[in-house]
């Protein structure tokens, strides 16, 4: 997003409110030519940017007694990217995802993370926020409460969390529902509190696992193109699983097609849409 850009419909991921000159997404600016140092939103927080390349290398994952999920992954997703992993059910997209985010133990291989390597490094420690198909709300908290609960157990001044908190629902449109529990919102609105919850945290990198399985058609449509803008204005690295080809063609710079726990196919979704590698590729979840 620009700085100084306006939008006047408020509700939607990505689209703010009132004047926005940024959302603090990280470090080394002068890696990002264009783009400003820090930015200041409308409740007056003020934000770095961060970086994030996320790369695996010979990645693989044996469950017991021996089977391969994945099998020495090569892969390099640039800063600011948003990679789609697609393919059919058990090909081993989502255990890639849970293993950068730390969920799952790595067999071999390495994921580093802006040149740090974090195998061993704990999911709260790794810088990135990750949101489920079940949305993960608690149920007897607030929308205000689910989106502040990682900033608290961490010990974060009330004063931030509020700043951050009132911040994020600005950006997603959700500054009415603060005080509504999960049970009394839609899944749209659902969606976007998983996704507040994740921005306020600051992460270098955004990781979706089949966010909208539990959508209705039409309701997707809209909230993918929402979380794509939302990506768009806030440059945040975007790994997103899923087994909707028409997904992964809608939001992706990049798709990863994987097949028997190996990539069988990558590129743009232009080029994979009319040069598919196999049937695999073609129908059975990939393009």
């Amino acid at each position: 997003m620009i700085a100084g850009a306006r939008h006047d419909r408020p509700g939607r991921l990505g689209q703010h409110s009132g004047d926005f000159t940024g959302i603090e997404i990280g470090f080394r600016s002068s890696c990002m030519p264009g783009r400003p140092e820090r930015w200041t939103c409308k409740t007056g927080c003020e934000r770095k940017l961060v970086m994030a390349e996320v790369v695996l290398t010979n990645v693989t994952k044996v469950y017991p007694p021996d089977v391969v999920a994945v099998d020495r992954m090569m892969l390099n997703i640039r800063d600011k990217e948003f990679i789609v992993l697609v393919g059919p059910s058990g090909c081993g997209k989502s255990t890639t995802l849970r293993m950068i985010a730390g969920l799952e133990e790595i067999t071999e291989g390495e994921i580093s993370i802006d040149d740090r390597v974090v195998n061993d490094v704990p999911p709260k420690d790794r810088d990135i926020a990750m949101v489920f198909q079940n949305y993960a709300l608690y149920p007897h908290m607030t929308v205000y409460k689910n989106m502040a609960f990682a900033l608290k157990m961490r010990k974060y001044p009330k004063k931030e969390i509020d700043k951050r908190v009132r911040t994020a629902a600005e950006v997603l449109g959700i500054e009415e529902l603060l005080e509504r529990k999960p049970k009394a919102l839609s899944g749209g609105q659902r969606q976007r509190v998983a996704v507040g919850r994740a921005i306020v945290r600051q992460p270098r990198a955004f990781l979706f696992d089949e966010p909208l399985s539990n959508l209705d058609a039409k309701l997707r449509r809209r909230v993918r193109e929402e979380i794509r803008e939302l990506q768009k204005s806030l440059g945040l690295t975007t790994i997103y699983v899923t087994h909707d080809q028409e997904e992964a063609l809608a939001v992706s710079d990049r798709i990863i097609v994987i097949r028997n726990a190996e990539i069988a196919q990558e590129g743009a979704p232009r080029d994979l849409y009319e040069l598919p590698a196999d049937r695999v590729g073609a129908v059975a979840g990939g393009i």
